[in-house]
């Protein structure tokens, strides 16, 4: 009661406003106030707007104004064809009249419906906030952003921005993750056996380098995530849970991935093929699902539609082998077909969907480890045998060792091995500059191992010993991740 009241002219309307609200909210209207300018004189009771505005993206600035709220765009969330509309007008009328509280609101408002409106919008007003607030929001959602449908005839997601968004979801610390079935996992200082969440066991833990210790990762893992003989896989900053079996030893099809930029897991669409024990690879932006328990299938996952296709089979089935990306081609080493031990090297090529028998090896490896650097293999732990005069020999088949395979001189070399580690079941990861190993010492042979964390340093051909791992533990996955800076555990 006793506020004065303004009226906004556009064309032949009129729009009753509070004048305090007015001043208080619109940088526009405070300036003219003040200016003493003839439009703001003493006793106006008017404001006449030009340049252009729209009534309805004035009547939605003014709502705000009087409301402090955006009700009407709120209500219109759910249609998507009319929503972007509404955005487009008010950010206009916003912009037009600098309604600085309003444009930062909107900055909590960008949602994958009108994402690449509000970016554009950004873009010819000028709103840098905006602007970082939109592409922030975009790179979080990377996946989801790439399936929208606006978004496949690359008009609104042209290749440099897409380029721009990944690189944004890389930004933060690269951080070692574990994800497994840990027993007596705690904090430092409390006993063994308690559980900081309650009963439940940890799930995912993370790696500080600085204080060199492991700490827990919360986040919503799926409670019926509980699985072996899976395939994982990171790519474009997404771990991937694929597959595997149940420990009821039913094979599973179904997918997840954790988006560590907003620190959550979600399904995605199930493989085509029941499949455990088998290699999930990132190639190029894809994911391929190889093999299996008796399988010789191939699937190939593209998150920008979300779904799994069957490209070409290997030439046999494989049982214990390994597989890695390497220059934009798979290379599968190692393992037994059903005739016997697998000598060849394999070499799927995306482009062509054909694989390629390369050449044999003098050495037959089966569950080893691979991972890539440029044009270099390599593979760590698994047992070896028939090693040819030229080789090594190695003095127990369950020796952690290092080979490297160069696929441009298809020169091989036994790099190193850390005799007293098990080569078996172990698990390990590329981060910064070495391999980040978790292992056993050779002598166990518990299911539930007290587990060594090792680093060989692919540069100097030496290895680090960085402790014992805090917990029991199994099934155990450990990759590496760009997590935000500043994250709460």
């Amino acid at each position: 009661a006793g506020e004065e009241m303004v009226q906004i002219r556009l064309g032949d309307k009129c729009y009753p406003v509070c004048k305090r609200k007015l001043i208080e909210q619109s940088d526009y209207f405070r300036a003219l106030y003040r200016s003493g300018m003839r439009e703001a004189g003493q006793g106006q009771e008017e404001q006449l707007l030009r340049g252009g505005l729209s009534a309805l993206g004035l009547e939605l600035v003014l709502d705000f104004i009087n409301t402090s709220c955006l009700a009407r765009l709120e209500q219109e969330e759910g249609g998507e064809e009319e929503a972007p509309l509404l955005e487009g007008l008010l950010v206009e009328a916003a912009s037009y009249l600098q309604v600085t509280p309003l444009l930062r609101l909107l900055l909590s408002q960008v949602r994958l419906g009108n994402c690449f409106e509000l970016h554009r919008l950004a873009q010819v007003y000028g709103l840098q906030d905006l602007h970082d607030a939109c592409l922030d929001f975009m790179a979080a959602h990377y996946h989801q952003v790439l399936r929208r449908p606006d978004a496949r005839p690359h008009l609104l997601l042209p290749p440099a921005l897409q380029q721009q968004l990944w690189e944004r979801r890389m930004r933060g610390t690269a951080t070692l993750v574990l994800l497994g079935d840990f027993m007596g996992a705690c904090p430092p200082g409390l006993p063994a056996g308690c559980h900081p969440a309650g009963d439940a066991p940890w799930a995912m833990l993370r790696y500080d380098e600085e204080a060199q210790r492991w700490l827990p990762l919360a986040n919503n893992l799926p409670a019926d995530l509980v699985v072996r003989g899976y395939g994982s896989a990171t790519l474009d900053n997404y771990l991937f849970i694929v597959g595997g079996y149940r420990i009821t030893s039913q094979e599973i099809s179904a997918a997840h991935c954790y988006n560590p930029c907003l620190n959550e897991w979600s399904q995605l669409a199930s493989m085509n093929q029941k499949r455990s024990n088998f290699k999930l690879l990132a190639v190029s932006g894809k994911l391929y699902a190889i093999g299996g328990q008796s399988l010789s299938n191939v699937e190939c996952y593209n998150p920008e539609n979300d779904w799994w296709n069957f490209v070409a089979s290997m030439p046999n089935p494989l049982a214990e082998f390994s597989a890695c990306e390497c220059k934009g081609k798979i290379y599968v080493i190692g393992g037994y077909t059903a005739r016997g031990r697998n000598m060849s090297i394999l070499q799927y090529c995306p482009t062509s969907d054909s694989w390629t028998n390369l050449e044999l090896c003098d050495v037959h490896v089966r569950k080893q480890q691979m991972l890539s650097v440029e044009e270099t293999i390599y593979l760590v732990g698994g047992c070896i045998l028939d090693l040819g005069p030229s080789q090594r020999p190695s003095a127990s088949e369950d020796v952690l060792t290092v080979q490297s395979y160069n696929i441009a001189t298809k020169e091989w070399l036994y790099l190193n091995e850390n005799s007293s580690k098990s080569g078996l079941n172990l698990t390990c990861t590329l981060h910064n500059d070495g391999v980040y190993i978790l292992s056993r010492n050779i002598t166990q042979s518990s299911s539930l191992e007290q587990r060594l964390f090792l680093k060989y340093n692919i540069f100097t051909d030496s290895w680090e010993s960085l402790g014992r791992f805090p917990s029991f533990g199994q099934n155990i996955l450990i990759c590496s991740m760009y997590l935000p800076d500043g994250r709460e555990v």
